[in-house]
């Protein structure tokens, strides 16, 4: 199985191909260029390295939420347009499990952090499982979730009573201040470590599609969705009563 996997949901988005889950060739996009244009730049880039064309691909792979509103509309969009031509089907994966996805901590729930700016973060907590038959992946546990450092911070602890966790975040910014007092204190118990993994999420999004792909949790053009967490300013601004 031909995979391309494309990450727009941040400024550091990247592309892959894959085949099944091995990662044939990678290319971060322009971070100083608007996705609706470095995109399409390095697409041409990657196929071009591997001899391509988007008809050999056999699985869109793209990451449904959180993050930027504008870019992943333009990730999302344009996996539609390709998989609606083609008649492939899309696997939408979320940007927090390939953050979890990278870690090598072996406690048994990982929290992904991203910073969704504002003072808030996205995050969640997936636990170790068995998928299916020799099939291990993460879990998500409850939902994930929008909010401040606080509130993480006490989820994170109330959680970490029970379990080892390991904080997975692709840059230090969305890392609780008040973490490192609570890590310290915690790994007393080896409860709580954290864990700088890359920002280019592009290959654990192809291999995370060629698992959904395998247990038959694939979209198509139609029912494809993005997963935003929280309203986009227009629709806040919109519901606000003039004169507010």
């Amino acid at each position: 199985m031909l995979i391309l996997a494309l990450d727009t949901s941040s400024h550091a988005g990247s592309l892959a191909v894959l085949q099944e889950d091995k990662v044939l060739g990678a290319v971060s996009l322009q971070v100083a260029e608007p996705h609706s244009s470095s995109l399409f730049r390095g697409l041409d880039s990657l196929l071009g390295d591997l001899s391509l064309s988007l008809r050999k691909f056999d699985l869109f792979s793209v990451i449904a939420g959180p993050g930027s509103f504008t870019g992943l509309r333009v990730g999302l969009t344009a996996v539609k347009g390709w998989a609606e031509v083609s008649n492939r089907p899309i696997a939408a994966v979320s940007a927090l499990e390939a953050v979890a996805a990278q870690s090598h901590s072996p406690a048994p729930v990982v929290a992904p952090l991203l910073d969704a700016r504002r003072g808030q973060i996205y995050f969640g907590f997936y636990r170790r499982a068995q998928l299916g038959p020799a099939l291990e992946g993460l879990e998500l546990e409850g939902e994930e979730c929008l909010g401040t450092q606080q509130e993480f911070l006490a989820t994170l602890e109330s959680r970490a009573q029970a379990s080892d966790i390991a904080v997975v975040t692709p840059e230090p910014r969305p890392i609780p201040v008040g973490l490192s007092p609570l890590e310290t204190q915690a790994m007393a118990a080896r409860r709580i470590s954290i864990e700088l993994v890359s920002p280019i999420l592009a290959p654990f999004v192809g291999r995370l599609g060629y698992r959904l792909a395998q247990r038959g949790q694939l979209a198509d053009a139609l029912t494809l969705g993005a997963n935003y967490i929280r309203r986009c300013d227009a629709e806040l601004h919109w519901k606000e009563p003039q004169g507010s």
